[in-house]
């Protein structure tokens, strides 16, 4: 049974009417849109998934979303059914919104086709402001994990959903990162910490955030985290030395090792994952892949790095390690090489210093986790980045004839092609690789906010290179039907192999226009089990942006 289940999801949505819905319709199309391929269907969409979605309004305001739903694996060319779930809403546009749990349609249904991409409406009636339906856009990974985005003209927003494990109750130690905007200005805010369970429901451990660029450290945590029946939120009341008398937050259990977390209070809008974390936790040693975004201090413009950090279990991260940047929109020299120390600084907790571990930055800490080696900046520089470092187990080129999925998210300094100003961009997609070269063919699906669009089948086409013998390679694409295209018109990105199935990237353009985010994941329809459902949808952080003084909510 769902740790959450009382509240019916409604996932109604024919094809033909999103499609109609959608931008992009009316253009002919002088640029073909491959055939989808693919052995997915509705039935691999069964049984109960967490997820969540953080991003912008269309009020330019940060929001989040996390929940449940329950699916019923219908095949077929039919819909599927949504036979329950609940969701959890925040968002910082609607003065005191904190939406628990709102009431949703109980008709339900959602939609797969070959590819694994999919489609889904959700019914909210007048539980929250954004009218009777949340659209979402998504592309399953197999048939436990996917990438998901919304895809309606309310809100833009990108995150990830993983099959639930029946009667997952967690227990020991977890590290956790969670993201998104503070009450007070609508500034980036961030924070990573870990926690352990101590007695019954109570938990105590450590906490660093960064508001805006302004750092608290090594803050002491306290509190509860109660798993109430069926019918009632997963509660967790966190009490720290930042905010008084503290955070609470509903919990979504994935299994034991996998929470989602999302704030329900005046304070802020954070929402992420905790990940199970061993004792004693340490960093680990070899090469991890990284990505982190935020923005960088001096222009506080959005930024977004990615690459190798190589350690040597004594404290070192060495020379060996090589770095890719996107500094509001302008691209360093591909790669540059650095170097740092890491220190043990508390249990399960590190700091990473001394020379200055990524650019723009002196100082990060570093939670170890089953998710991922968690970071966050906690200088004095004034700059934000978060991300995750994953210790590299293998890795090959994109696999000839195989399908994979992808999702993007990220600022476009250009905004909707009538100088704007910045908006957020999300995408997702699907792809294969040729079997004679290194050509890749799919589609894409892109939504923005705020002025949205959504663009739906789009076709993707271009080149990449295959990794070098570190794990890096390289895609270039375009995207776009006749007139209609994504806004930065395709994608220029850097991609670090993890494992040959997992390969997040950040966006490596030339043109400036554009800093994003996200992953890359090869696809397997048939994969199922207990094996599967235990891998994790990889963590992957959202550039973030200063609002702008207009944009800028109270609550």
């Amino acid at each position: 049974m769902s740790v959450r289940n009382a509240i019916v999801l409604l996932f109604a949505l024919s094809a033909i009417a999103f499609l109609a819905a959608c931008g992009g319709g009316g253009h002919s199309v002088t640029k073909a849109v491959p055939p989808p391929t693919g052995g997915f269907s509705n039935a691999n969409l069964n049984g109960t998934y967490v997820f969540s979605v953080s991003g912008t309004d269309a009020n330019n305001a940060p929001y989040a979303i996390v929940g449940t739903f329950t699916a019923n694996g219908a095949g077929g060319n039919g819909k599927g059914g949504i036979t329950g779930g609940a969701i959890d809403v925040n968002d910082l546009a609607f003065s005191g919104l904190v939406a628990n749990a709102p009431i949703i349609s109980s008709s339900s249904s959602y939609s797969i086709g070959v590819d694994g991409r999919g489609n889904a409406t959700l019914g909210t009636g007048s539980a929250i402001p954004w009218g009777n339906n949340i659209v979402f856009d998504f592309v399953l990974q197999d048939s436990s994990h996917g990438l998901i985005t919304q895809f309606d003209g309310n809100a833009t927003g990108s995150g990830s959903f993983d099959l639930q494990a029946a009667g997952a109750t967690p227990t020991g130690s977890y590290a956790f990162s969670f993201s998104g905007a503070d009450a007070t200005n609508g500034n980036p805010f961030a924070t990573v910490g870990n926690f352990t369970f101590t007695s019954g429901s109570a938990i105590s451990g450590l906490e660093d955030f960064n508001d805006g660029g302004f750092a608290y450290t090594d803050q002491p945590l306290t509190g509860t985290v109660v798993l109430g029946p069926s019918s009632t939120p997963a509660t967790s009341l966190i009490t720290t030395q930042y905010a008084s008398p503290g955070q609470t937050y509903d919990v979504f259990a994935i299994d034991a090792s996998h929470l989602k977390f999302i704030e329900m209070d005046s304070f802020g809008t954070l929402s992420g994952d905790a990940f199970s974390q061993s004792s004693p936790a340490a960093v680990p040693t070899g090469t991890l892949a990284f990505t982190l975004a935020g923005f960088f201090p001096s222009t506080s413009s959005p930024s977004a790095y990615g690459g190798f950090m190589v350690t040597d279990g004594s404290g070192n991260i060495t020379t060996a390690s090589t770095e890719d940047a996107n500094q509001g929109g302008t691209v360093s020299a591909q790669p540059v090489t650095f170097s740092a120390t890491y220190t043990a600084a508390g249990s399960g907790r590190y700091t990473l210093s001394t020379p200055p571990p990524f650019a723009g930055g002196t100082e990060y800490v570093a939670y170890p986790s089953t998710g991922g080696l968690l970071l966050l900046e906690i200088d004095s520089t004034g700059g934000i980045m978060l991300g995750a470092a994953y210790t590299q187990t293998g890795g090959s080129t994109f696999a000839a004839s195989e399908g994979y999925g992808l999702n993007l998210t990220g600022i476009n300094l250009n905004g909707t092609g009538g100088g704007t100003g910045p908006v957020e961009v999300d995408d997702i997609a699907e792809f294969t690789a040729a079997s004679s070269g290194t050509t890749i063919s799919g589609v894409i699906d892109e939504n923005f906010e705020p002025s949205g669009g959504t663009n739906y089948g789009l076709a993707l086409s271009g080149s990449y290179t295959a990794p070098d013998s570190n794990g890096r390679g390289s895609i270039s694409a375009t995207a776009g039907n006749n007139s209609t295209s994504t806004l930065n018109g395709g994608f220029g990105l850097t991609f670090y192999t993890v494992d040959g199935t997992t390969f997040p990237f950040i966006e490596t353009d030339s043109g400036g226009g554009q800093i994003a985010t996200g992953v890359i994941v090869k696809q397997n329809p048939s994969a199922s089990g207990a094996a599967v459902a235990k891998s994790h949808s990889i963590f992957v952080a959202r550039p973030l942006i200063r609002p702008h003084d207009a944009h800028r909510q109270q609550r």
